[in-house]
């Protein structure tokens, strides 16, 4: 053991742990938690952020290094933040240096330097002029007294007083002047004077949205589950929160699910405020994200949106954080550092003791669970904002009938009615492509990944054979490659079968795809929203990417073309999703004037399920599965955490998790309170080259899980065979397929 002061400090690896450091050379100051700074790291120098400092290390003093340089003047991560931080990397058991290096944008985890801005001042020479040394130079006597009166200025307030670029080529060729840069150093968003906070007045509220904005408490913590069917008008309370917060001069942060959300919801937010807003999601540019990163962190924004990611932007004064469709699986990380935003937002708020919003017309199970457990306040918003109506559902039992390429006849007169009548229809088929299956009708070859457990998707917009799970491409066969038979057949319909179909239909119709192929351009999903917007007549047909907060005011009627899918999945999560995707998709009828209606196509019509979800009673349904997860004591009645582990061959991978299994019952034997599930293969056995297995872990007390879990990650970190394997732990896991 060595006395000294030494530097904790989180590097990017695959190691959970920190690593000690000597102070720099020259060092005047102690280092604050949250400083960048580079240090050797094996034979090279890479860029680590400083998490503690301490008198004594293990190691001997000869074996440590210096730190190498110091990037930083202060922590670029809030204090408050940064213990959030050091949460998260526990409670998802991920490595520290990864977690940290989450919360910056790339030009900063690359040890890069925060915004610069270029300003200009006078030079020593410059400084000892008079006051009208440049009076035959007007243009030049200006620039001269203006940078007497400042210090410096920055070229942006140079142009402001029309001060142009000839007119500091000039003095700076005089030696007069001299250009610097420093960091952008933004002022606070101000509401103050001719700049009026709203730029539109805000919409009268109902009792229920009234009654749920008067139980937010603005200066204190608590979770808020705002429970409002599709278009009770759950924005306009957010809207109205963000104002209050906004005049005590107070940071908003707005997690949405899906960057196809962003344009929409910026462009509602400016509409109603006269204050910076910025937008963090993983489409920006590193440049782009960094700037509006330091918005947020210098407190130049007063309004930030965006994706799972911004959970971690650093914000100056927080004052509320606001999760739309909390329900949403995209909130939770599914590689790398598998943290739940939603859930992260709850502890970040607690920590800056500010109130969070939970917003969702079918808030997740573990949500109403929390309700029900007193840690979340229920604030119900009943009926739709405006007069508008819910929509009349139907189930359509497709047994016994003909379909036309997965249309029934009752869908295909009711599209054609409502096309007559000028309105909008949207289809809802999550399955994109032309069709999931290729199959030869001679010999019964079907066309197959070479890398996953799965059938290649046939496309034609880009033909092909797609692998949607390793996204593999290949050349549609012109032959069968077995018997060499032309008669291919496809199988099943995609998106792209069911425009097609619709287009042949409807001829003179507009037909309108929305899935990840057909949104994939930059501003795609915006310019079709614009188009939407017009209101007139047309079909969209597409995947979930329309159930997710969309407003179609022209829709009068939705129709679920495949609503059987869920129903028999091994995840047990599935009928819950299902149950939420349906009610969102069916809530994009009828929001306008025109009354909506839902037509929704299955085999098992008679299915509780569908039952209860067609009585416009998603509560009912929600209690109908919280009893069944209770019965079977899963989550959010207990506790579970997901071992993966993967490798080229399947029997080392599932030898590792059998090792696993067997440490994990010499630590806590199998019990009522702790219970293990597996090694199994993965739903999905083999996945990009990979074979995959799941050793579920089910307990009833938290903190006797992730104690479990601390040892079994030491365990896997010194046990041999998990060195060529790799292996991940899933805690809460919202996937396990």
């Amino acid at each position: 053991m060595t006395d000294a002061l030494f530097y904790q400090v989180a590097v990017q690896s695959p190691l959970r742990r920190l690593f000690d450091y000597l102070p720099p050379a020259n060092a005047r100051s102690t280092l604050a938690p949250g400083v960048r700074v580079t240090v050797p790291f094996g034979k090279r120098e890479v860029t680590g952020i400083i998490v503690s400092n301490t008198l004594s290390s293990g190691y001997p003093l000869d074996k440590l290094k210096p730190i190498t340089t110091v990037l930083d003047d202060a922590p670029l991560i809030p204090p408050i933040l940064f213990d959030v931080l050091l949460w998260a990397a526990r409670y998802y058991q991920h490595p520290i240096g990864d977690v940290l290096a989450s919360a910056l944008p790339t030009v900063l985890r690359k040890g890069g330097d925060l915004p610069q801005q270029s300003f200009w001042r006078l030079s020593t020479h410059g400084k000892g002029l008079p006051n009208d040394a440049l009076s035959r130079a007007p243009k030049q006597q200006a620039l001269l007294q203006l940078l007497q009166q400042h210090d410096s200025l920055s070229r942006e307030s140079l142009a402001a007083a029309d001060i142009s670029t000839p007119t500091l080529r000039s003095l700076l060729k005089k030696e007069l002047i001299e250009s610097f840069t420093t960091t952008a150093s933004h002022p606070a968003f101000n509401i103050n004077g001719e700049l009026a906070l709203l730029a539109e007045p805000p919409l009268s509220l109902s009792n229920d949205q009234q009654a749920a904005l008067q139980q937010v408490e603005f200066h204190a913590y608590n979770s808020y589950l705002m429970d409002g069917e599709t278009g009770s008008g759950k924005t306009e309370v957010y809207l109205q929160a963000i104002t209050t917060v906004l005049r005590h001069y107070r940071q908003a942060l707005v997690l949405i699910p899906e960057i196809n959300l962003s344009p929409q919801t910026l462009a509602r937010f400016q509409a109603r405020f006269n204050c910076p807003i910025v937008l963090i999601h993983s489409g920006l540019s590193e440049r782009q994200r960094l700037d509006a990163w330091w918005a947020a962190a210098s407190g130049s924004a007063g309004i930030i949106i965006g994706t799972r990611s911004a959970a971690f932007v650093p914000m100056k004064s927080p004052g509320i954080i606001i999760v739309d469709e909390e329900h949403d699986s995209s909130f939770k990380q599914q590689e790398g550092f598998r943290y739940s935003a939603r859930d992260v937002a709850v502890m970040r708020a607690s920590r800056e003791n500010i109130p969070l919003l939970l917003g969702s017309a079918t808030p997740s199970l573990e949500s109403l669970y929390n309700c029900e457990q007193g840690r979340y306040r229920h604030l119900i918003i009943k009926g739709r904002h405006g007069g508008a109506v819910q929509p009349e559902w139907q189930l359509v039992d497709i047994r016994h009938s003909q379909l036309n390429t997965g249309f029934s006849q009752i869908v295909i007169e009711a599209i054609s009615t409502q096309l007559a009548q000028g309105n909008q229809i949207l289809v809802f088929l999550n399955r994109r492509g032309f069709a999931p299956t290729l199959m030869c009708h001679d010999c019964g070859w079907v066309a197959n990944c070479k890398h996953c457990d799965a059938h290649l998707t046939v496309h034609t917009q880009r033909p092909g054979l797609h692998c949607h799970h390793c996204e593999s491409r290949q050349a549609l066969p012109p032959t069968c490659p077995d018997c060499s038979s032309m008669q291919l057949n496809y199988l099943g319909q995609g998106t792209e079968r069911s425009e097609a179909t619709l287009q042949a239909l409807f001829p003179t119709a507009t037909v309108h795809r929305v899935d990840r192929d057909s949104t994939g351009s930059k501003h795609a999903m915006e310019e079709l929203m614009q188009e939407v917007s017009k209101n007139e007549p047309c079909i969209l047909v597409g995947t979930q990417m329309l159930a997710k907060g969309h407003h179609f005011p022209g829709v009068a009627l939705v129709v679920v073309l495949d609503a059987d899918t869920s129903l028999f999945s091994t995840d047990f999560r599935a009928l819950e999703k299902m149950g939420q995707l349906i009610t969102q998709v069916a809530g994009r009828a009828g929001r306008g004037a025109k009354p909506g209606k839902v037509m929704i196509q299955s085999h098992h019509c008679e299915h509780p399920v569908f039952e209860l979800l067609s009585q416009h009673s998603y509560a009912k349904f929600a209690q109908h599965i919280l009893r069944e997860r209770q019965f079977s004591a899963m989550p959010p009645f207990a506790n579970a955490a997901l071992i993966r582990a993967e490798f080229h061959q399947g029997g080392e991978a599932l030898g590792l998790l059998q090792k696993a299994r067997i440490y994990l019952e010499s630590q806590m034997p199998s019990s009522p309170t702790m219970r293990y599930l597996g090694p199994f293969p993965a739903a999905l056995e083999k996945r990009g080259g990979r074979y995959r297995y799941q050793l579920t872990l089910i307990g009833t007390e938290r903190r006797t899980l992730h104690t479990l879990l601390e040892r079994l990650c030491r365990w896997l970190e010194q046990e041999k065979s998990a060195r060529k394997v790799r292996w991940s732990i899933d805690v809460d896991p919202q996937d396990t397929i």
